[in-house]
């Protein structure tokens, strides 16, 4: 499934739990995360934190943002059991 956010067009990886809805992304979305291949969402204290990633073979990946560990990400610094999304730039 494709998503448009702010002109921008993403690819939904993941969805857990619906993590997606409610998030506004429009607003939390800024021109920050535009260098990063991959935006990561989760829900904590009923707030949407957002996570960088890059795509492995991206120069600027690095273990604690290559996205071949957004698995690992989610076990070690996301509340258990909380809603999340990955999304990929277009």
């Amino acid at each position: 499934m494709k998503i448009e956010v702010n002109g921008k067009e993403y690819e939904v990886i993941s969805d857990y739990r619906n993590g997606l809805e409610g998030a506004n992304l429009e607003e939390v979305l800024t021109d920050f995360y535009d260098e990063y291949d991959y935006v990561f969402g989760d829900w904590a204290y009923g707030k949407l934190r957002l996570k960088g990633f890059y795509e492995s073979t991206n120069p600027k990946a690095k273990r604690m943002n290559d996205v071949a560990g957004w698995k690992r990400y989610v076990d070690e610094f996301c509340a258990y059991g909380c809603r999340y999304f990955l999304i990929k730039k277009c």
